[in-house]
Formats: structure tokens, C-alpha cells, sequence
């Protein structure tokens, strides 16, 4: 069996995260998807909106594909989220599952950097999907490196599709109509009927999208 797990913030999820879910789904082709949602992500602010909020808004991954399962696995556990620990709870769960973790350009050139990085390749795959055009060289390399300390390293070869949350957040918060073009239905109803992200006060100008 072959299980990805495709963590991150989601704050708010949105057309990048699809894109890079797809690109790493076709790339390993596995017969499990786990969408997960940090709970406190130890490298990051506080998240903007609340977990439950987050998770809510997540259901947009299980719409692309019926092998994905979105999990508030972490959403629930007190502390910060490490991935270590999701992975080996994933590897609990599924005794002899080969585990691959999708990470992004940028995760990969600073994956020493996190905590129990070593255990992390010795539990997963990493599946990494490119999020800035030119980067190649400077992957190659953070890829050559974890290969040396006994890591695997895929690559999706999907072209990148430029999109942050932190922008999308600012955006909305401004009354940008185009933030929300960068947002999948669910993502957009949950942040619509909650007021998230300075919305509520986009609405009561007229910013806000019926």
C-alpha cells in the first residue's frame, strides 16, 4: 500500500493547494490520500482562523479525488504539530504502508532545518512539487543532499502555480475581488458565512461576493 500525507496551515486552503495535491497524487500514485491540517505549527504564527474552521474548509481536498481523506488528527493532539509524529501514527496505523510526504520547493531547501528531519526521511518519501520557476538547480541540490543522508526524493514535474494564503488573507481583508478567484467553493463559503480574514468588514462595504 502507498499512503501520501499532504500537510499544511490551510489558512484558508486554496487553488495552489489543490494543484500541488494533484501534482503529487499523479506523481506517486497511491492508494491513500491524508489531508492534514497543522493544529500548532511550530514554524508559524498562530493560524488566522480557528481549527475547526480550518478543517472545514479542507473539504475542498476530498472533492478532487475519492482517495483523499481530510484527518484533524493533528487539529486535536495539544502542542505543536511535528511531522514526524503524524508520520509515525500514519505508519502505526498501517503497518508496512510505503509513506510518502508531499513537500514544497521551499520546504525541501530548508528540511534540515526540521525537528527529527533524519527520522522523517527514514519513515517517508518526500514528493516534492516545485512552487517557484528557475528553482530547479537549488532543488537538485537540497534533493542530492537528503539522498546522501539516506533519503528518497521525488519530483512531480508539474509546473508551479504561484499562490500564498498570506497574500489570499491580505487580499481579502483589502476587498480584492480577485483574492477570492484563487479560492475553491468550499474555502470561500466557509470564510463568507464566518466573516474570516477582515471579510466582515468587506461586507458591510459591499466587497464581498454574493
Amino acid at each position: 500500500m502507498k499512503l501520501l500525507l499532504f500537510g499544511g496551515t490551510f489558512d484558508p486552503p486554496h487553488l495552489g493547494h489543490l494543484h500541488n495535491l494533484r501534482a503529487a497524487l499523479a506523481a506517486v500514485r497511491p492508494d491513500a490520500a491524508v489531508v492534514m491540517p497543522a493544529g500548532t505549527p511550530p514554524h508559524k504564527a498562530a493560524a488566522g482562523a480557528p481549527a475547526a474552521l480550518r478543517f472545514a474548509m479542507c473539504a475542498c481536498f476530498a472533492d478532487l479525488d475519492p482517495r483523499v481523506t481530510v484527518s484533524d488528527w493533528e487539529l486535536r493532539r495539544p502542542g505543536p504539530s511535528y511531522t514526524v509524529d503524524t508520520l509515525a501514527m500514519l505508519a502505526e496505523r498501517h503497518p508496512g504502508a510505503a509513506l510518502y510526504l508531499a513537500v514544497g520547493s521551499d520546504m525541501l531547501r530548508t528540511f534540515t532545518r526540521w525537528y527529527r528531519w533524519q527520522d522523517i526521511l527514514a519513515l517517508a518519501a518526500l514528493v516534492v512539487q516545485s512552487r517557484a520557476p528557475g528553482d530547479g538547480d537549488a532543488l537538485q541540490a537540497a534533493a542530492h543532499g537528503l539522498e546522501a543522508a539516506g533519503g528518497r526524493v521525488l519530483f512531480t514535474g508539474e509546473a508551479p502555480l504561484a499562490c500564498a494564503s498570506s497574500a489570499i488573507r491580505a487580499g481579502l481583508a483589502a476587498g480584492d475581488q480577485s483574492a477570492w478567484a484563487l479560492l475553491p467553493p468550499q474555502a470561500a463559503a466557509v470564510i463568507t458565512q464566518n466573516g474570516l480574514y477582515g471579510t466582515g468588514t468587506a461586507a458591510q462595504k459591499g466587497e464581498m461576493p454574493l
